[in-house]
């Protein structure tokens, strides 16, 4: 096997590693030709700096791929510990500013380029049409198709400002699916035409702005191909994406140790069944442990796929010379002004303002604080949330609700998609019936039966910054911010 094509398939590869500190394969790795590091959330810790540890591995490799899912909102890596000081695509969404969202994003880059990131895997880009959706949620700027793609674009314009480069998700739609592709393969049930109304309109604007690159989604669309999930379909990504929407920037996985790609074949296997399909960046999600044995198996993989004539050189070839055009163009980006930071945090925190103005007023005296811990997705991690600077907090748990007592007085309820589980929200609602000085906070989703209660309030993310807010509303006699 040449070393071309040796290279190369490390040169297609976005590998990861555990823990706050820089492994000892990774210089050797790099050597090799490694695409790039994504940093995930087993890369936080109480007391270190993800952000730190980005500058070292950036150091390591100036010109080579690093990555991570900066969506703000819920989803956050620079801020998992302290919450996100910006909102979520949802917030932002139903405030429909689009300047709004180019300058947060414009934010959220200049942090990124300080960390030594140039490569973000945001915006979602994602229709959420199916309100049970699990995963997508609060990640999508809303239900219509339409304002789904402005946001994105603006979005994207934002990060490219700051030098960050963006990666739209999930290719073709995972927006109206009700199980994870984390833990399992979703299927899609909707015709072609709706897809191409619907799902595609905000991949299709996107592209027309030049998107650098477009992430795939482990889901089933059966009008389009009924066999494979996006991620390992010919169909999808080079017949779909490639051919007939045009696309000719980089195409990234999602993670491969996730179920809805790797159960069943093992992560080796989906990378070069991705590859055939029209990938180019192959990332293999957080499970690599302490030693890049995946890694290895998944070069040695595709060097055996070059082989045996199931992989063409070529499209391998194709693949990491689209990664290499993307390290280019990307990695030598002037940074972008620290006031942009400033800049960006206070137009989220009129967007928070916003979101949450018609909160109604707490009734005055001491205030009964409940966070229910019903758990969040892979994607959005262990992270801050709840937080209401209303008073000391309670967390109760979702299989002890039966045996808490509603409460009484003035009280704030806290949930993440609450109102979509049946046993909380029918508790919910009978604390709403007995407390009329009670208020429930959906920060994830809404139901369409949460969105028509007088005593909901939804944030539409669990950002710090929307809670930050949410907290000022409630207060006794409080005004919100005028410079909403």
């Amino acid at each position: 096997m040449s070393a071309d094509i040796k290279r190369a398939a490390y040169g297609v590869l976005l590998a990861a590693f555990d823990g706050t500190s820089i492994p000892a394969w990774l210089p050797a790795a790099y050597e090799a030709g490694l695409g790039g590091i994504c940093l995930y959330g087993n890369n936080i810790a109480e007391g270190s700096s993800l952000a730190a540890l980005g500058r070292e591995v950036r150091a390591l490799a100036p010109d080579a791929v690093l990555t991570l899912d900066e969506e703000g909102g819920d989803v956050t890596r620079l801020h998992a510990l302290d919450g996100s000081p910006y909102p979520g695509n949802a917030a932002l969404g139903r405030v429909d500013d689009e300047d709004a969202t180019r300058v947060v994003a414009a934010a959220v880059g200049t942090e990124l380029r300080d960390a030594g990131v140039w490569f973000n895997l945001a915006p979602v880009a994602d229709v959420n049409s199916n309100w049970r959706n699990p995963v997508i949620g609060t990640r999508s700027f809303g239900a219509d198709a339409e304002l789904v793609g402005r946001h994105t674009v603006a979005y994207l314009t934002g990060l490219a400002d700051a030098g960050v480069a963006g990666c739209l998700k999930h290719f073709p739609g995972h927006g109206d699916t009700a199980t994870d592709s984390h833990v399992s393969l979703p299927t899609v049930t909707a015709d072609a035409a709706t897809l191409r109304e619907r799902e595609l309109l905000p991949f299709r604007m996107a592209i027309a702005s030049q998107a650098p690159a477009i992430m795939t989604s482990h889901v089933v669309l059966q009008a389009l191909d009924p066999g494979r999930p996006a991620t390992l379909s010919h169909r999808v990504l080079t017949e779909l994406l490639r051919d007939e929407l045009g696309y000719d920037g980089v195409i990234v996985t999602d993670a491969l140790d996730m179920a809805g790609a790797s159960q069943g074949r093992g992560i080796p296997a989906a990378a070069v069944e991705s590859l055939v399909a029209g990938a180019d960046l192959l990332c293999l999600g957080p499970l690599l442990g302490p030693t890049p044995t995946v890694l290895l198996e998944c070069v040695q993989a595709i060097e055996a796929a070059v082989r045996d004539g199931s992989l063409a050189a070529n499209r391998l070839l194709d693949a990491a010379q689209r990664v290499g055009a993307l390290r280019q163009r990307w990695t030598g980006a002037a940074m972008p002004d620290p006031a942009t930071i400033a800049t960006g945090r206070a137009r989220a925190r009129a967007v928070a303002d916003r979101v949450v103005s018609d909160a109604p007023h707490l009734a005055p005296g001491p205030v009964t604080v409940l966070r229910i811990t019903s758990g969040t997705n892979p994607a959005v991690g262990e992270t801050v949330w709840g937080q209401l600077a209303l008073g000391s907090s309670t967390d109760v748990a979702v299989d002890a609700l039966d045996q808490t007592v509603p409460p009484s007085g003035p009280a704030v309820i806290v949930g993440r998609r609450a109102s979509s589980d049946p046993r909380v929200w029918a508790w919910l609602a009978h604390c709403l019936e007995q407390n009329p000085e009670a208020i429930a906070v959906e920060l994830g989703w809404p139901t369409p039966a949460a969105l028509r209660h007088p005593a909901v309030v939804c944030t539409w993310g669990q950002a710090r910054v929307l809670t930050d807010a949410l907290a000022e509303a409630l207060r006794p006699g409080s005004h919100l911010r005028s410079d909403r």
